[in-house]
C-alpha cells in the first residue's frame, strides 16, 4: 500500500472535499480492487459495501468512515454535493460492521448524461467513542443525504485529519435505475 497522496491536489481537485489524507485507502469490492486515485468504475461494480484497508490501520483504534459524491447533480453544477453514500462512526480498525452506521451504504448513482463523478472515501481516526446527534438514514431514502460536508463533520466531532482516502470516478449505467427505485427517486 502507498502513502504517496501527492495526486490528491492534482486534476481531481479533491481538496474541494477535504484536505489530503495521510495514506491511500484501498477498497475491495469483491474481485474489484480500487487502489489508485481516479480509477474508473461502473455503478454495477460498486453497488455493495466494500472492505477497506490502509497503511497504519490499528485494529485497536476507532475510526469514522465517510463516502461522498461532491458532484451532485454534476461536476459543473454541484449545488447538492457532497451527497453522502455512507457514514459510519466508532469503527474498530477496518471492520465496518463493528461501527455505528449513521447513513446506510448505497452505491454509485450518477444521473444519466452528467459525466464522471468523483466518489470520495475518507477515514478519520477518533480519539474517543463518538455519540452523534445526526439523523440516521436508511438505504431506502435519498432525502437528507444532500449538502453534506465531510470537513465540517470532522470539525464538529473533533476528528483527526484524514488518515486515509481514495477517490474513484463513476458515471451512469443501467444499474442506477434500480438504485433510484430503491431510494424512491424516479
Amino acid at each position: 500500500m502507498s502513502c504517496d497522496m501527492s495526486e490528491w491536489d492534482g486534476p481531481l481537485h479533491l481538496s474541494d472535499v477535504e484536505e489530503r489524507p495521510a495514506c491511500l485507502l484501498v477498497l475491495n469490492y469483491g474481485a474489484l480492487r480500487i487502489d489508485k486515485l481516479g480509477q474508473i468504475v461502473t455503478p454495477s461494480q460498486v453497488k455493495n459495501r466494500p472492505t477497506i484497508q490502509w497503511e497504519g490501520m490499528d485494529p485497536k483504534k476507532l475510526y469514522t468512515v465517510i463516502f461522498t459524491d461532491p458532484d451532485v447533480p454534476s461536476r459543473d453544477n454541484c449545488h447538492l454535493g457532497q451527497w453522502h453514500h455512507y457514514l459510519v462512526v466508532n469503527v474498530k480498525g477496518n471492520d465496518l460492521s463493528s461501527g455505528c452506521t449513521l447513513t446506510e451504504y448505497v452505491g454509485v448513482g450518477a444521473a444519466k448524461g452528467t459525466g464522471h463523478h468523483r466518489y470520495t472515501w475518507l477515514v478519520y481516526e477518533q480519539t474517543t467513542e463518538l455519540k452523534c446527534n445526526e439523523q440516521v438514514l436508511s438505504n431506502r431514502k435519498a432525502e437528507g443525504r444532500e449538502k453534506f460536508n465531510a470537513a465540517k463533520f470532522r470539525k464538529k466531532y473533533k476528528l483527526h485529519s484524514p488518515a486515509a482516502g481514495i477517490c474513484f470516478l463513476g458515471e451512469w449505467d443501467e444499474s442506477v435505475l434500480d438504485l433510484y427505485k430503491q431510494l424512491g427517486v424516479e
